[in-house]
């Protein structure tokens, strides 16, 4: 696998705006803004704890979907 297919791209240049980007020279996550002639980086932390919600133990979910006890 090539070094460009596996990152994700910026969509605009987090300092101008602009689209005009390229991969830098840098290393993985690197890019170069051409418009504003700024380098920057982007990389992947991890997932927030905080985002996940998690039922108590032993609570039994319902959806309400089709066949639930919820709205008849």
């Amino acid at each position: 696998m090539n070094d460009t297919s596996d990152r994700a791209a910026p969509f605009y240049c987090p300092y101008c705006g602009d689209e005009d980007l390229r991969p830098s020279e840098a290393g993985h996550g690197a890019w170069d803004c051409a418009s504003c002639n700024r380098a920057f980086r982007l990389s992947f932390l991890g997932l927030l704890a905080s985002g996940l919600t998690r039922p108590a133990a032993g609570a039994v979910v319902h959806d309400g979907g089709p066949g639930s006890a919820e709205g008849s």
